[in-house]
């Protein structure tokens, strides 16, 4: 049979091993008075210690059923508990660091220790579609009772499938292990948008307040408003290299959808960029000049630093409620609908799914306005069907004009 119930101890008098009578437990086959009191099973790679033999018998009868109905796993007995997922979770978070932006892996690392606090070293095969709902279902909001938004629990959903997957992958896991994943069903908001004469008028504010002080600021909103296929967190990591003067493009070189895009610019920027003093290739072109308190010369904006200069502007203005990527990127697509379709848009904004570019459009008023105007009959039709209608009426009612003397049932008129 496979696997055995063995002890380190010998016989006291003739020094030799003791053996599994099968029943009672371990004894010298010379001298049956002397027997074993510590025992350890062995089995395919396992091996676990018992001070009574019933105990070591019950396992070794578990180890063999598993094997005979086919879901025996050495693993699952080792002391380093490799199963175990904060184990998996820590080993993960190790590759997913050196292969995501700093921004990105915070956020997963965030989802995967509350994963971890709710877990801990549970066998990784134990946890199944009811726990993972279990585990998405109880999420509250730090420091309160409140439960998490549809929206958060769907990206923590999504950090965990991406970490199940790359189990797959690992061979960690077998397809047939891989659970089930609750769907997390939730509506994106929608951004606050702004006509083209707002927009303008808060880009020239920011102008006015933050000109004499760097004109990248304003050069930078203005930018957003006009190139809409770049995003606020793209547009500060473009480097001094990034431009191509002579071709008049600018190469992001690390955007959202991972795969690096080229931008043509208009010619009044390549030639305001021209005139701008350049920096040496590895600086970034968004970058602090001397004199401004916190901060020092040729350091990167911080990724809310036109978010501020944008509120400044529009608390100046006494506009409410408008955010920087909603006023710029948004605002300027929306307003793009009056003269380009949405495919057409959907090219410049370099959006690489449906889904995501969905967010900037609506069915506008207008467009329902037009849609119902088809709809509708030809005036001089409908005036005559009315007419007609009417005469029918009156004919069955017996009214004067009628002809049908003194009927007075009204029969449905039929088209």
């Amino acid at each position: 049979m496979l696997g055995g119930i063995y002890s380190d101890q010998r016989c006291p008098i003739c020094g030799g091993r003791f053996r599994d009578d099968g029943r009672k437990g371990l004894f010298c086959h010379k001298h049956p008075d002397c027997f074993a009191t510590r025992f350890k099973v062995l089995f395919q790679g396992v091996c676990k210690r018992f001070k009574d033999y019933p105990s070591a018998q019950r396992f070794l009868t578990g180890l063999r059923y598993k094997v005979d109905e086919g879901t025996f796993d050495a693993r699952d007995y080792r002391k380093d508990n490799p199963l175990g997922f904060e184990n998996l979770a820590l080993q993960w978070l190790d590759i997913k660091q050196n292969e995501v932006k700093k921004s990105s892996f915070s956020e997963i690392k965030n989802h995967m220790n509350r994963a971890i606090q709710y877990w801990g070293q549970s066998n990784i095969k134990e946890i199944g579609y009811a726990q993972i709902e279990d585990f998405l279902l109880s999420l509250k909001l730090e420091n309160s009772n409140r439960p998490v938004s549809a929206k958060t629990r769907a990206n923590i959903r999504s950090t965990l499938h991406s970490f199940w997957m790359w189990l797959r992958k690992r061979r960690v896991l077998t397809l047939a292990q891989i659970p089930e994943f609750p769907e997390v069903p939730f509506e994106l908001s929608w951004r606050k948008v702004i006509d083209k004469e707002t927009q303008q008028a808060i880009i020239d504010e920011v102008r006015r307040i933050s000109y004499h002080i760097n004109p990248k600021i304003w050069l930078g909103i203005k930018w957003l408003s006009t190139y809409i296929s770049i995003r606020p967190g793209e547009l500060l990591n473009i480097k001094e290299g990034d431009f191509d003067i002579n071709l008049g493009v600018v190469v992001i070189r690390q955007p959202k959808e991972k795969k690096p895009k080229t931008v043509p610019f208009l010619p009044e920027d390549v030639d305001l960029l021209k005139c701008l003093p350049r920096g040496l290739p590895g600086l970034y072109f968004f970058r602090h000049v001397s004199g401004i308190s916190g901060v020092r010369a040729g350091q990167r904006f911080g990724n809310k630093y036109l978010y501020k200069w944008w509120k400044r502007a529009c608390d100046n203005l006494k506009i409410d409620g408008v955010d920087l990527y909603g006023g710029t990127r948004h605002s300027s697509a929306r307003a793009l609908r009056e003269y380009c379709s949405p495919e057409e848009i959907k090219r410049a904004t370099m959006h690489s799914t449906n889904k995501a570019f969905e967010r900037y459009f609506q069915i506008e008023l207008e467009d329902i306005r037009g849609i119902y105007q088809k709809t509708k009959a030809d005036k001089e039709l409908t005036k005559d069907f009315s007419q007609k209608k009417k005469g029918n009426l009156l004919k069955f009612r017996g009214e004067p004009g009628g002809g049908a003397g003194s009927r007075t049932r009204v029969r449905k008129y039929s088209t």
